[in-house]
């Protein structure tokens, strides 16, 4: 199975359903009529503000990889830590999107959280692990964040550009809409 093959199949994992849309509903409830949303939803940019955070975090961990490479621990350190402080505004702003899904968008979007959950974590055991000074042990829980972060943004972006999540959300209709 490609892996084309394999994103299309997270559209079909009803399994997910219940929790989704639950999810849904409460980020729908706690959003309403707030001028938060519009703000973590990127109306003010014209586009979802999400894909646009999801940098720090990713850009922070490739880097503290890089670092690790080349034996530099302390700024690898650092920027395991940078990438978890980016991690909550970021997950936020997912989360204010995930509120407007459709139930197969839903379905990706939640295993999209998980797999960025995990990443996460295994970053958070990185980031312990080197503050105790066991740096290769940070390195490793790094490399499995990399092979975790990966699939969820593999998720991420079949969600944004296979499926279309957030696409021309805030786009005023052209002269050629309206004939």
């Amino acid at each position: 199975m490609n892996l084309r093959k394999i994103l299309r199949a997270a559209e079909s994992v009803k399994a997910v359903d219940g929790p989704a849309g639950a999810l849904a509903g409460t980020v729908r409830r706690v959003l309403r009529d707030s001028k938060l949303d519009g703000l973590l939803r990127g109306s003010w940019l014209g586009h979802p503000v999400h894909p646009l955070l999801v940098t720090l975090p990713i850009g922070a961990w490739l880097s503290a990889a890089a670092f690790d490479a080349v034996g530099r621990r302390e700024p690898a350190r650092q920027l395991v830590a940078l990438g978890l402080a980016a991690v909550p505004p970021t997950a936020v702003a997912g989360l204010a999107d995930f509120g407007e899904l459709t139930a197969d968008q839903r379905r990706v979007g939640l295993l999209h959280l998980a797999a960025n959950t995990a990443a996460s974590g295994l970053f958070a055991g990185s980031y312990v692990c080197r503050r105790q000074g066991h740096h290769t042990a940070g390195a490793v829980w790094s490399t499995l964040g990399l092979l975790v972060l990966s699939a969820g943004g593999a998720l991420g972006g079949h969600l944004s550009y296979a499926q279309g999540a957030g696409v021309h959300r805030w786009e005023a209709p052209t002269s050629t809409d309206q004939a």
